[in-house]
């Protein structure tokens, strides 16, 4: 009787073992929330969206975006790194995830730690952009004229402590020039400005600037990415004009909160990787702007680690007056 009650038991054992690995196999057996920090209708919004119709067909299930705008995007990442890891709750993340980092004293969440990676989607390279009038015709004449007029060239940027501002602030120092971060309320402030002739450039990424680069009211001087962007082929790259290595993009990817479990990580990478390599999910991607961009969570986690450790020194080497008490 006595081996019998141990047989039981410790076959209960083992069934009660095996039913998560079961659970997580058949998930998702329900919809999703897909989180994310900015405005709705805005560009990463727009591409959350793009990303969870895929996701909905891939996975049998409806993905459900979620814009919770405030504070830079940090009180989503926080409702996302508090939610509960079943896969249910996830957050589609942009590079401002490492600005705020580097940029805020302080977090209610640990930028990595309190997150489970998934995967990256989409690569999102900046393009430098002046008015059609201005001197400057490319990178070199840029540089140059930073280097020889008294004043410093003004570039308007999104906003203090945005992507851009840091980049703007990074290249002059990497170049060895003087140029003046103007921040607006948003790319449309600066856009306006720019198209006023009251800047010499702005940064930002492509979609909001290929209308008017493409009528001839802008023109794009440089690419910020490692490659050409392929709508603006004869637009060379920062790393062309002379600094070999030079590429900075944003970026936007999928994180779920820490502890979300092996299999059902493993899945969803495997779904969004296929996703953003069908062709035609990826011409979508790049009429946004975007570049699709898969891979494992290792290689995306590295990726936020290094940006999060290069705009901390930007914003140390710059003095910049980091957010919060």
């Amino acid at each position: 009787m006595a081996a019998l009650s141990r047989r039981t038991v410790l076959a209960g054992l083992a069934a009660t073992a095996v039913w998560p690995r079961h659970a997580q196999a058949a998930w998702p057996e329900r919809n999703i929330t897909l989180i994310h920090g900015l405005a709705p209708g805005g560009g990463v919004d727009v591409s959350a969206r793009l990303i969870a119709e895929g996701l909905s067909k891939r996975l049998g299930q409806q993905v459900v975006v979620e814009p919770r705008p405030g504070a830079a995007g940090t009180l989503a990442a926080a409702q996302i790194a508090r939610a509960t890891p079943d896969g249910y709750t996830l957050g589609f993340i942009p590079g401002s995830h490492s600005v705020t980092a580097a940029t805020y004293k302080s977090l209610p969440y640990h930028p990595l730690d309190d997150f489970t990676i998934v995967g990256q989607a989409l690569d999102v390279p900046f393009l430098v952009v002046t008015y059609a009038e201005h001197s400057i015709r490319n990178m070199a004449d840029l540089l140059k004229l930073a280097k020889t007029r008294v004043e410093p060239l003004l570039c308007g940027v999104p906003g203090q402590g945005t992507s851009q501002h840091l980049l703007v602030e990074h290249l002059s120092r990497l170049a060895g020039v003087k140029i003046q971060p103007v921040a607006f309320r948003g790319g449309n402030l600066a856009l306006n400005e720019l198209l006023g002739k009251r800047l010499d450039f702005l940064v930002d990424p492509p979609t909001a600037l290929l209308g008017q680069i493409k009528s001839g009211t802008l023109r794009a001087v440089a690419v910020t990415g490692s490659v050409r962007f392929p709508e603006l082929p004869d637009v060379g790259t920062i790393a062309e004009a002379g600094f070999p290595g030079f590429s900075i993009t944003s970026w936007m990817g999928v994180v779920g909160p820490a502890k979300l479990p092996e299999p059902i990580v493993t899945k969803l990478n495997s779904e969004l990787r296929a996703l953003v390599a069908d062709p035609a999910m990826a011409q979508r991607i790049r009429a946004l702007g975007s570049e699709p961009a898969g891979g494992p969570p290792d290689a995306f986690k590295a990726l936020i680690a290094g940006d999060i450790a290069r705009w901390t020194k930007v914003v140390a080497d710059a003095n910049i007056e980091r957010v919060g008490g």
